[in-house]
């Protein structure tokens, strides 16, 4: 309790703050004065808020209720809160105590013990409360007096008093932050796993991290999650090391378990010497005394988690769920020591740890030891980093925030373990299933290359409906290509007679978007008019189990929106078969050293899966002009032949019928039959990404050099099945560059190709404002414009109305989308959970109902 007359009265920044007094105390002038207007609930309020009387006492059970509940809901977002109430009764705090501890958030009780006379004149001078009898004040002190040295016992961890007036004025309510809270610090760290009295591993391993002796040249902070002693050989030489870093400002530190036991028996209590601690004990026993007193202050000081780098990380020694973090409670405090079980013990007779990373859906990295390992690996944005160094395992130390891990060998088996360290392997795909709510309803996901993301309800829904029923197996899509934007409308004017309006979309706008955005050089890809195709591609059978947890299936070819390509499976795993043997000749496997690898590209003939749109829109216009024009024609004709006056008429009905021809050549370049896969071809443009790497960060040079010796592969086989992507290499300042790659393109869609894609070399690329440029802009050609936009659109009227066609929402689209794309293809290489990689899928899948023109 602080003394009386203490003007400043310290206030943990996350707790539960209670102000306790009589009626006329001054308590919510007290709260106005120290505290925002938001952060105090005042029980008189709440009473008015149900019964439209601050002073109505037969709504107090209601008010209460309220109080509670936005106090509960305040505490549970993180926020400082104030009760304004008089509490002067035990039951009353209790509830309040309660509250607190439900939230793991210290209880702070501020007592304004104010004279009855002062109370009393201050009612008084309250319309409202003038005529308060003076026993209900009387019965107020009594009831704080006969409580008030009991607070603490209560589960207050801190208790001011103000006794007087002057006191309570002249008090200064000063914000603390909690212990655990030291997001200002911002790294660069280096955490350390579980030690064990392993010295030597220690200093080989700060060694190797850059450490010299003790203080690293680039000013990075090591973080040691506990364990520190115990069953090694040298418990006193750790303790060392690490309390002289800590000391010096280089090193962080929480407790393990195994400091908190010691701690305990230096203190004198009396604990079982078991799991190593009598090691320790005999170690100490050579020590001066003096270092060992140091030793107990320097666990008597070490708190439970540290919350770092704005709330990114969190450190601790068993891990730490969510709504821990931050928090300050004995339950905390226990969860980050020893963890939680299941009350059930193992065949080794020890007991069964619940998997809480394995439900971890928190944004924070949750970096811990405890419960050892033979490798790290990362779950649920969760890493263990304790490898067994004790046990003959190795030392691992993770690298923040660069992800790198970093490790050394044990120098030998220093204690032989009770469980064997196989044993605790973090284990697969089938012990992570998702969950629905991973996906449902509002979600934002962040992004490394354009911050956060938002799904809204409705399009997560409707992405639901369609992953759950019609999507393959969602271990096997690990990735949705995004939408992408056409170029912006042109004016130029077209090349083929004054009858025509000039074209709609021309590579000109591409390029000088590009030039604009400081894009130098672009590649122009052939646009394969086909349906986009995902292949996923694992090396056999073995890898798909391992990496993707399936069985039977060796990848998967998907559309965009998630769906087999075919709906027999033996097909499919015939196209991967092709594939993967054009792959080994290719030497593509050991090149990019891996066993899967993740494709984008164009299955063609568009008629292979557009069977029905051809049929029920396309085909349907084509044979409708086909049966009409020959009879108008004629019938016209035969009129002008009489010496009737057509009008202009008949000129027009054969520019019509001119349009509606070259509508039906348009899509039947786009179609042949196919018998299974002969007649099936796979364009593939892009390699996304392989074992343990993303390669969308590849300029788009190497990934076509790397396509070309895999379609040159597939074509010495003669299978068949692969096609070449053509391109051109343009210099967005250049004019001549410009021109040929202009040129180009008028060759490409001349000879009825759909168009091209004009995409930056380099990945990733952004502007001059550092924002992120559109990773493609589609150039489509002037006659397969038609199909999109029907037979007439190359009117002058027609068209003058297709150049208000507004772009925005597609480009924002296509961004959103590609970034969500990365993110995924990021999360995939770094080992990420099947649920983290599949949030960003989803989410692509959830944006593509979004309403936007379909023709764009």
């Amino acid at each position: 309790m602080t003394s009386t007359g203490n003007r400043v009265l310290p206030v943990t920044d996350l707790s539960l703050v209670v102000l306790v007094g009589a009626t006329g105390s001054g308590k919510s002038t007290f709260a106005r004065k120290h505290f925002k207007p938001t952060e105090v609930i005042s029980s008189d309020y709440c009473r008015g808020l149900v019964a439209d009387d601050e002073n109505d006492q037969s709504a107090s059970r209601d008010a209460f209720d309220v109080l509670h509940y936005i106090a509960g809901k305040r505490l549970a977002a993180g926020r400082l809160t104030v009760v304004d109430a008089t509490s002067v009764q035990a039951e009353a705090r209790r509830q309040l105590v309660r509250l607190a501890r439900e939230h793991d958030v210290l209880p702070i009780a501020i007592v304004l013990d104010m004279p009855e006379e002062v109370c009393a004149e201050r009612n008084a001078g309250r319309p409202d409360r003038a005529g308060l009898p003076r026993a209900v004040i009387q019965r107020h002190r009594r009831d704080l007096r006969r409580s008030l040295r009991g607070l603490e016992r209560e589960g207050f961890r801190k208790v001011h008093v103000l006794r007087t007036p002057e006191e309570a004025e002249s008090a200064e309510v000063v914000l603390e932050k909690r212990f655990n809270d030291l997001t200002h610090l911002t790294g660069p760290f280096d955490i350390i796993g579980d030690i064990h009295g392993c010295s030597s591993e220690l200093e080989t391993l700060l060694g190797k991290l850059g450490y010299e002796d003790g203080v690293h040249p680039e000013g990075r902070t090591a973080v040691f999650v506990g364990d520190l002693v115990d069953r090694g050989p040298d418990s006193p030489g750790v303790l060392r090391r690490v309390m002289g870093m800590v000391g010096s400002g280089n090193a962080l530190c929480v407790p393990g378990n195994h400091e908190n036991k010691l701690g305990r028996y230096l203190k004198g209590s009396k604990v079982q010497q078991t799991h190593g601690l009598a090691e320790t004990i005999e170690q100490l026993g050579r020590e001066p005394q003096e270092f060992v007193e140091e030793v107990r202050e320097f666990i008597r000081g070490l708190v439970s988690h540290y919350v770092l780098d704005g709330g990114r990380l969190v450190v601790c020694h068993a891990g730490l769920p969510e709504k821990y973090h931050g928090r300050t409670s004995g339950r905390v405090r226990s969860h980050a020591l020893y963890g939680e079980t299941t009350g059930e013990t193992d065949e080794f007779g020890l007991p069964v740890r619940y998997p809480w990373a394995e439900e971890y859906r928190g944004k924070a990295v949750v970096v811990y030891g405890h419960t050892p390992v033979p490798d790290t690996a990362w779950l649920n944005n969760t890493i263990c980093l304790d490898t067994g160094a004790v046990f003959g395992g190795k030392m691992t130390a993770l690298r923040w925030p660069e992800r790198e891990l970093v490790d050394v060998p044990a120098e030998k088996v220093w204690y032989e373990p009770v469980k064997p360290l196989a044993a605790e392997a973090p284990g697969g795909h089938e012990g992570r299933p998702l969950d629905l709510g991973d996906v449902h309803g509002r979600r934002i996901v962040e992004t490394r290359h354009l911050g956060n993301v938002t799904v809204r309800e409705e399009n997560a829904a409707a992405a639901l409906e369609v992953m759950s029923r019609f999507a393959v197996d969602p271990r096997l899509v690990p990735y949705l290509p995004p939408t992408m934007a056409p170029t912006a409308t042109s004016r130029e004017d077209a090349r083929g007679g004054a009858a025509d309006g000039g074209y709609l979309e021309h590579p000109a706008e591409a390029f000088a978007q590009y030039r604009k955005d400081g894009v130098a050089q672009v590649v122009c890809e052939e646009k394969h008019m086909g349906s986009r195709a995902t292949v996923l591609v694992c090396k056999d059978a073995g890898a798909a189990r391992e990496r993707f947890g399936v069985e039977g299936p060796t990848g998967s070819v998907y559309t965009r929106t998630g769906r087999a390509f075919f709906q027999d499976p033996e097909v499919t795993e015939e196209v991967l078969a092709r594939l993967r043997s054009a792959l080994t000749d290719a030497g593509l496997w050991e090149e990019l050293a891996t066993d899967w690898l993740l494709l984008d590209g164009e299955l063609l003939p568009w008629s292979l899966k557009s069977t029905g749109l051809l049929r029920n829109q396309y085909a349907a216009v084509g044979a409708a002009s086909r049966a009409v024009f020959p009879d108008a024609l004629g019938a016209l004709a035969a009129a002008a032949q009489r010496g009737v006056d057509t009008g202009g008429l008949l000129a027009r009905q054969r520019e019509r019928a001119a349009d509606a021809e070259r509508f039906t050549d348009a899509y039947r370049r786009y179609c042949w039959p196919t018998d299974g896969l002969d007649g099936v071809r796979f364009a593939p443009f892009q390699l996304l990404a392989a074992a343990g790497r993303s390669l969308a960060a590849v300029p788009h040079d190497e990934q076509l050099f790397w396509l070309d010796r895999l379609v040159a592969a597939d074509e010495a086989a003669g299978t068949g099945l692969l096609r070449r992507t053509g391109r051109i290499l343009v210099d967005t300042a250049d004019e001549d560059s410009v021109r040929a790659g202009t040129d180009w393109w008028l060759e490409l869609t001349g000879a009825g190709g759909e168009g091209m894609v004009v995409k930056p070399l380099q990945a990733y690329a952004r502007d001059g404002k550092g924002r992120l440029v559109q990773p493609g802009i589609k150039v489509r050609g002037r006659e397969y414009l038609r199909i999109i936009y029907g037979p007439e659109y190359t009117r002058p009227e027609q068209l003058e109305k297709l150049r208000q066609r507004f772009l925005g929402h597609k480009r924002s689209l296509a961004l959103r989308e590609y970034a969500l794309g990365l993110e995924a293809l990021d999360r995939l290489a770094g080992g990420e959970p099947l649920w983290r990689v599949h949030e960003a899928v989803f989410a692509v899948l959830a944006l593509e109902s979004e309403p936007v023109d379909p023709r764009l």
